[in-house]
């Protein structure tokens, strides 16, 4: 499979050149010149296959012509080595709990089979000694990025964050870990730390000093894994007799995670529409209601992992539908929502039902409270465990949350982060000296 550029003017690419690489030449995002369409069979018994068995599948169609048949299923069995259940909230909402995995994060998944991937490849690369990760993360990226890598030999991984902006616990799990983890803690916002990475790829003397991959959702290797979940939510819905108009709803940041479940869709899965969930960050929302697409810079909110203002993966959707907007529209509806919107649903949601949601699930709840239609049955992803944004929840809930065992170790680390201003000549500066 070769891949080209959103951008239009970079060389077509191999996976492993798109994987290592990560960002094209031309400051594009890689997308792979078709997408597979799986067999209508497939989904007529996807009901009784294992979350692994339907990944497998779906990684065949994205990765099999480039990683030999048994590596691929050894990469999606071991990222893919806990539960991912889908619990009933109400009579028609169901949660796709995503937090079961080593940092309770959805981005466990896509994380993990990258580390994997990248390892596979690299074994190839007889000129550099060490593949470096840049990663910039608004708070869930970075401890699933730094925990899939670590201890992954021949990768050091460089995690950017915005400093004070992300919870205490989720900081804790990417700046305690030393060994090939560097944590870098920028004096700005989230869309800085995205405009570091993507100026370091960029820049001649710097790619020629040392070998820079991204792990953000730009890397194909990170955001495609994503889909399977879209299909593992499908047949579990099919079992209860609930797959005639699925809606999925996403909450949404850099748009890496909707984007995977709209080539879901290209494949044949079929959910009926898609919901993409905001907080008070709308650039998405605006652009489905006008047709015009203006970035601006983020704001800070109680649900931070979606604190976006230039979404990378727009990109990728305006590409996949042809830049037609009422092609985007018949697919995908957006809402945005305020701190006090997100707090309230998630009182009401605790007190109504008795399930206990994170800011960014409770994006997603509320959207289908208000969105799903008669006839219609739907599921929103809870992308982090709420003991993530531990005082955020308690304080809104009245709640005292239990701390997972594995959070509690991360915060018993001691904290190691290199301080850096947002001006890239400092950042540059800094791996120029590594």
């Amino acid at each position: 499979m070769k891949y080209y550029s959103t951008n239009g003017k970079a060389p077509l690419a191999t996976l492993q050149k798109a994987v290592v690489k990560g960002l094209a030449e031309d400051k594009g995002l890689y997308m792979p010149q078709r997408i597979n369409p799986l067999p209508e069979s497939f989904f007529d018994t996807i009901q009784d296959l294992s979350f692994q068995e339907i990944a497998l599948q779906v990684a065949t169609c994205f990765f099999g012509e480039d990683v030999e048949p048994d590596a691929l299923r050894r990469i999606v069995y071991d990222t893919l080595s806990f539960d991912v259940p889908m619990v009933k909230v109400t009579d028609n909402i169901y949660s796709l709990e995503l937090f079961h995995g080593p940092t309770l994060a959805f981005k466990d998944v896509g994380a993990r089979f990258m580390a994997r991937l990248l390892q596979y490849f690299i074994k190839d690369l007889q000129d550099h000694k060490e593949v470096n990760v840049l990663v910039a993360t608004s708070g869930d990226t970075g401890s699933a990025v730094a925990n899939g890598f670590l201890g992954v030999e021949g990768v050091h991984v460089y995690v950017l964050y915005p400093k004070g902006k992300v919870s205490p616990i989720q900081e804790c799990q990417f700046t305690t870990l030393g060994r090939n983890i560097t944590a870098i803690e920028v004096d700005g916002v989230f869309d800085d730390c995205q405009a570091l990475v993507k100026s370091a790829f960029m820049d001649d003397e710097l790619n020629g000093h040392m070998l820079l991959t991204s792990a953000n959702s730009i890397n194909v290797a990170r955001f495609l894994p994503q889909s399977f979940y879209y299909f593992w939510a499908y047949a579990q819905l099919k079992k209860q007799g609930l797959s005639d108009n699925v809606v999925a709803c996403v909450p949404s940041g850099n748009f890496g995670n909707i984007c995977s479940a709209l080539f879901g869709k290209r494949m044949g899965l079929p959910i009926h529409r898609f919901i993409a969930a905001n907080n008070a960050n709308d650039v998405f929302f605006n652009y489905l209601k006008t047709g015009e697409y203006n970035p601006k810079a983020s704001i800070q909110t109680i649900a931070n992992a979606m604190d976006v203002g230039a979404p990378s993966n727009f990109a990728r959707i305006y590409d996949l539908y042809g830049k037609d907007h009422a092609a985007i529209c018949a697919d995908i509806s957006g809402a945005t929502y305020t701190d006090e919107q997100i707090a309230q649903t998630m009182c009401e949601c605790l007190q109504e039902t008795g399930y206990q949601l994170d800011p960014h699930g409770a994006c997603g709840y509320r959207a289908l409270q208000e969105g799903l239609r008669e006839g219609e049955a739907g599921f929103f992803l809870e992308t982090a465990h709420p003991a993530k944004f531990k005082q955020v929840v308690d304080d809104i809930c009245g709640t005292d949350i239990e701390i997972p065992a594995r959070l509690q170790a991360f915060m018993k680390g001691t904290k190691q982060s290199v301080p850096m201003s947002k001006d890239f000549a400092d950042f540059k500066a800094y791996l120029m000296s590594r």
